[in-house]
């Protein structure tokens, strides 16, 4: 495991912080006053890597005129690496470039923060097994939980890009139609079982046409961000056989604002897990492809504390990203300069390691207790959903940020017209 690097940014020295010189995340901030444009986290502050480019400390190609990381990352691996280790020199204690780079950083308190790209298409898997054991036992029972095609590939859907939303976007309750086993027939309403899904997404920097191995899909991903799909399980329940889920996870779909490029996670890497079936040669492991990232969730109904509900590692996926994206691309299907890849809900073998309320709560017939004395079936109006992720180094910590959402009531009336 490597060492904490040394910044001249003091608060980037603390072991604690969620952002030392090794971990470099990218973001798109703005202040009061100012356009959005790409900075990168170290310590408290953001610098900004538009002026960077401006002043002539970096050269990307005047890939940072545009207030996304899009044209960046289509630069491809070489250009990644290039940057990063330029950012490393210029940050590190003892820098030449010390006093230009200082007055190009803002507090995080004054900053604004922004989708970090431009999602090009989205792509929802479903690849924890504990999660699917969990779902599938609950919609079909314990014999018939897993589909028989589970073990084989990672299984996902086609979600909606214009659907996808920063931190901090707060999310309205959907209506959709809904039927109970008692109902005769279904109905429009608001949701009644709306629930969080504790992910990872891994944004393609590399596009690619036509079919890719795993290890050159690994080389692809420009990083990963925390991902919330949210979701109606109710309209789900109703809608999803034989096609599986649309518009129980159309509502929206949050993204952390910062980017942890796969450089700064190399040291956390470990292996998928032991498997029943051997995998097709084009979806094999090809070493180590997860990562070792402790997850967790918190609740805060309106204006009272959170509690954590959730404590989970990425780890435990049952597919890689790599895999995801490699099985992706088998069909011939184009992949292209942010495309999000969520990782699907992350759970583990215990129940606090569940990482959907629908799981926590076993579909509301176990609702968890808040440290307020207050329970949780599903999500309630006005409460707070917070997602956390951390990779503890030996005296450092790479940190994701968090991902915030909280939840508004469902329009008294959806069509109706302002």
């Amino acid at each position: 495991m490597s060492k904490r690097l040394t910044s001249w940014v003091e608060s980037a020295n603390n072991a604690d912080t969620p952002f030392p010189l090794n971990n470099l995340p990218y973001g798109v901030f703005s202040t009061p006053g100012t356009e959005p444009r790409c900075g990168v986290a170290i310590g408290d502050q953001i610098l900004d890597v538009q002026a960077l480019e401006a002043a002539g400390l970096i050269d990307a190609g005047g890939a940072f005129k545009e207030p996304t990381w899009n044209a960046f990352m289509g630069q491809g691996k070489p250009a990644w690496d290039a940057l990063r280790a330029r950012l490393t020199d210029i940050l590190t204690a003892g820098s030449d470039d010390q006093s230009k780079a200082g007055k190009l950083l803002t507090p995080q308190t004054d900053a604004t923060m922004h989708m970090p790209i431009s999602v090009a298409e989205y792509t929802d898997f479903y690849a924890s097994r504990d999660h699917a054991t969990n779902v599938g036992t609950m919609f079909r029972g314990a014999e018939n939980a897993l589909p028989p095609n589970w073990l084989h590939i990672p299984i996902g859907y086609n979600g909606r890009a214009s659907s996808v939303v920063v931190s901090g976007t707060d999310v309205r309750r959907p209506w959709g139609q809904l039927k109970s086993p008692d109902d005769d027939k279904p109905r429009f309403a608001p949701s009644q079982r709306f629930d969080i899904e504790l992910e990872m997404g891994a944004i393609v920097g590399t596009p690619s046409n036509g079919p890719i191995s795993v290890q050159e899909a690994d080389g692809n991903i420009f990083g990963y961000v925390l991902l919330n799909d949210w979701s109606a399980r109710d309209i789900q329940r109703w809608e999803y056989q034989p096609l599986g889920p649309f518009q129980a996870k159309a509502t929206a779909t949050t993204i952390g604002p910062w980017i942890v490029t796969t450089a700064a996670l190399e040291p956390f890497r470990c292996d998928t897990p032991a498997r029943e079936f051997e995998l097709l040669d084009h979806l094999k492991d090809q070493g180590p492809m997860l990562y070792n990232i402790d997850l967790s969730v918190t609740i805060a109904p309106a204006g009272k504390a959170p509690t954590t509900i959730v404590r989970t590692n990425y780890k435990e996926m049952y597919y890689s990203s790599a895999q995801q994206l490699a099985h992706h691309s088998t069909s011939g299907c184009p992949m292209r300069t942010g495309d999000l890849l969520g990782s699907g809900t992350i759970s583990g073998p215990n129940k606090e390691n569940r990482g959907s309320l629908a799981e926590l709560t076993w579909g509301g017939k176990e609702p968890v207790t808040l440290d307020t004395g207050e329970t949780r079936s599903f999500i309630e109006d006005g409460d707070t959903l917070v997602l956390h992720g951390t990779a503890k180094g030996e005296d450092y910590t790479i940190g994701f940020g968090s991902c915030v959402g909280t939840l508004l009531p469902a329009l008294k009336d959806p069509f109706a017209r302002s």
